[in-house]
């Protein structure tokens, strides 16, 4: 805090205990008002809060009112995307921009519209005249994250229709925004690099006709070199991460802003802010780091009791960053497996041991398949706890030699698709503010003026 020896001023420790002091509300009092904490029902389902044709999230059956476990399946406007993953192997193509036309508009393109589509998306990856000198080069940032929130935000100012909220006006600013994403987080990232880490930026010219995971990899490595097995696999990776229902945080907090009647750009910022944080899109890096932890704690990591022991150290809160969380396992939709989690494993498992990761990723196996036993045993719950996505993700990435720095920020750039097709069904069929209650349980007192406190 600012110091001025002429002034006396309260110490943070001071304040910080003043508002202890003040504001402590019971555990019990929201058990007591039937407070529905984090928007959940008493089991760990979701409070319903609106309808959406966007994506269905299923990873549970309801039968006479309870939870009944299921295998787990994400949907895209109706379709299954492991299908979609699936047809884009079998055609060998990319997928990414497919989906991106999926979620936005409802079907499958054909053939001339996706083309038609990339071509546009590539036109639009261009950012505006003088954006990254002034924006990105003269204000790097420690965060990608914090940079790309940023940017999205100033690019309000370069925009001659911003405010306009008309469904035509809005998917323009969509499109644009998820063609722009990516190449505001390499360069952001670039200049990270130069700036923090006193090593040479590379920024590569635009190249019209890459796809996006192409474009992504180009203008990260120096040679601007990749292999076709290592795009596609970031492609898959895009277009697993592209939606995930209109509940989970980002998302949410997407609808939350937009029914307010706010501007795209405001909208979009205040998503990737959310997911930003460790317990949402952040989730891959403390993978990673609890991946080290593991590492630096067990003498023979093929040794099942080993990482057994370990992982009952970190539910105890002794090990690891002591949050007392397995990262990368339970998830508050999925029960028996998350479908994400199943297609990055398979293709983990080959990259992996091509790029000498095989170590790490048998540890990530060992935790997915000890950590329900573990968990059972010291907390004495034995409800289904599957691994999620974010377990084998950051893996990925480290193998496609995608630094740490990006791993949420590329989850930003392939959620920005759900997050705009969220925003335009808002729009179309939300009509209300979002507006939920809280109850007061503060009591009511009498004023007392300042010279009798």
């Amino acid at each position: 805090m600012i110091k001025n020896p002429e002034i006396t001023m309260p110490s943070l420790e001071s304040l910080c205990e003043e508002y202890k002091k003040n504001n402590h509300i019971d555990a019990a009092d929201f058990v007591k008002h039937d407070v529905k904490r984090g928007l959940r029902n008493a089991d760990g389902s979701g409070v319903v809060a609106g309808l959406t044709r966007i994506c269905n999230v299923h990873g549970y059956l309801i039968s006479d009112g309870e939870r009944i476990p299921d295998e787990g399946e994400l949907i895209y406007r109706g379709v299954n995307v492991k299908d979609i993953i699936d047809g884009c192997v079998k055609d060998n193509r990319f997928g990414f921009e497919e989906v991106v036309w999926l979620l936005l508009f409802g079907e499958l393109p054909s053939a001339d519209k996706l083309q038609g589509f990339r071509d546009l998306i590539a036109e639009c990856r261009a950012l505006p005249d003088d954006f990254a000198e002034d924006m990105i080069i003269k204000a790097p940032s420690p965060n990608i994250m914090n940079k790309l929130a940023r940017s999205v935000l100033a690019l309000y100012s370069y925009d001659d229709n911003p405010d306009d909220t008309s469904i035509p006006n809005i998917l323009r600013q969509s499109i644009e925004l998820i063609a722009r994403l990516p190449t505001i987080m390499v360069y952001a990232y670039q200049v990270k690099r130069r700036h923090y880490d006193n090593q040479t930026m590379f920024l590569h010219p635009i190249d019209k006709k890459l796809s996006t995971a192409e474009f992504i990899l180009s203008c990260l490595r120096p040679d601007q070199s990749y292999t076709e097995e290592e795009s596609k696999l970031l492609d898959t990776c895009l277009i697993l991460h592209a939606e995930h229902g209109g509940g989970n945080n980002s998302t949410f907090t997407t609808r939350v802003l937009s029914s307010s009647g706010t501007d795209t750009y405001s909208a979009i910022a205040g998503a990737i802010g959310s997911l930003k944080g460790p317990r949402h899109g952040g989730a891959n890096i403390k993978v990673t780091e609890m991946l080290f932890h593991i590492k630096a704690g067990v003498s023979n990591p093929n040794d099942d009791g080993e990482i057994k022991d370990f992982i009952a150290k970190l539910i105890r809160k002794e090990a690891g960053d002591k949050s007392g969380l397995v990262y990368g396992m339970g998830h508050a939709v999925y029960t028996l497996s998350d479908p994400r989690s199943r297609i990055l494993h398979d293709r983990a498992k080959n990259v992996a041991i091509a790029k000498g990761f095989e170590t790490d990723f048998k540890i990530l196996e060992a935790v997915e398949r000890l950590t329900p036993e573990v968990f059972a045993e010291i907390k004495g719950s034995f409800k289904p706890l599957c691994s999620n996505v974010d377990l084998y993700s950051g893996l990925v990435y480290r193998a496609l030699g995608i630094p740490d720095d990006l791993f949420t920020p590329i989850f930003a750039v392939s959620r920005s698709a759900g997050w705009s097709a969220h925003r335009v069904e808002e729009f179309v069929s939300g009509g209300r503010i979002i507006r939920p209650a809280y109850k007061a349980v503060a009591k009511r007192r009498e004023y007392v003026s300042l010279d009798e406190r």
